[in-house]
């Protein structure tokens, strides 16, 4: 997503003008680019629907926003207050937001920016929408070359919402995780309910995105992102889909772990947003084993 402000236009408008800089936000293109009915949302909709056709894309009404989880894009229509409270000048009854994460959060709020961050659970959701591509097809990874790393950081939490406990050593189980961990004992606030999905045994992070945060100003250290390996000198995103080998521990990489307003909540606020794309890899774990500070992590 890119920063995009509220383009100029009159205040009857304004609901239109923010949908397009949430879509132009997340769909990465100009504002200018969008075409802007110069009427009611409802028009508007019909409009950018025909645009991003064009582009391989839909826009998709979600039936139940409040319950709505996926860790994607999505544009709410939400009612806001006047003033301090919602932002909003007097008289603008809703407005647009864009929300990602589960459970999701809002990261972009061009018309009423005191929005930003609030879980969209807490929020009076009028209509909602989904970004999503109309070509359901997966195309295969390009095959990567090895990968190699180190730990850097290690840590357990007993319980869901317990803070984070350091470790210089990990004991790991297959097909649960690491001993003391909350997703060990299938206590996290995320574990499943009913049997065992894949994902949820292992986090992981690179040392290298809380790094750069630090350099833009947002300091956010190794407990507070909640994962339970920190890596240096590798790329954990291209672990998706790949065995991996973390000291004598064998590993499963199975999908990214994207940031959420829960984590927002707890180490926040303000977290959600940077950490896009780059909050780390869910894995499971294969073998049981030793992992030390210092170990390799390697492809296999």
């Amino acid at each position: 997503m890119i920063d995009v402000d509220l383009p100029p236009g009159p205040h009857a408008g304004a609901l239109a003008r923010g949908f397009a800089a949430c879509l132009a936000s997340v769909t990465e293109v100009p504002v200018t680019d969008l075409p802007l009915p110069d009427a009611d949302l409802a028009h508007a909709l019909g409009a950018w629907r025909t645009w991003l056709a064009e582009h391989g894309s839909g826009l998709v009404p979600i039936a139940d926003p409040v319950r709505f989880q996926w860790a994607g894009w999505w544009i709410a229509v939400v009612e806001d207050p006047p003033g301090p409270a919602g932002g909003r000048p007097a008289g603008q009854t809703a407005v647009a937001v864009l929300a990602f994460g589960t459970p999701p959060g809002v990261v972009l709020s061009p018309q009423a920016p005191a929005l930003l961050g609030r879980a969209t659970a807490d929020l009076r959701i009028r209509e909602a929408y989904a970004v999503a591509s109309l070509d359901p097809v997966l195309h295969r990874r390009p095959t990567a070359p090895d990968l190699r790393g180190t730990v850097a950081g290690l840590a357990v939490a007993p319980a869901a919402e317990a803070p984070m406990r350091l470790l210089e050593v990990a004991h790991a189980r297959a097909g649960r995780g690491l001993d003391g961990d909350r997703y060990a004992a299938g206590a996290g606030t995320f574990s499943p309910r009913a049997g065992r999905r894949p994902g949820y045994d292992l986090t992981l992070i690179a040392a290298e995105v809380l790094d750069e945060l630090a350099a833009a100003g947002q300091v956010l250290d190794f407990a507070g992102t909640r994962r339970n390996v920190l890596t240096r000198g590798l790329d954990v995103d291209a672990l998706v889909g790949r065995r991996f080998r973390i000291g004598e521990v064998l590993c499963d990489g199975r999908r990214p772990c994207e940031p959420c307003v829960h984590l927002d909540r707890l180490s926040g606020p303000g977290i959600l947003r940077p950490l896009i794309h780059r909050g780390g890899l869910r894995a499971d774990v294969l073998t049981d084993g030793e992992i030390r500070l210092g170990a390799p992590i390697l492809s296999v």
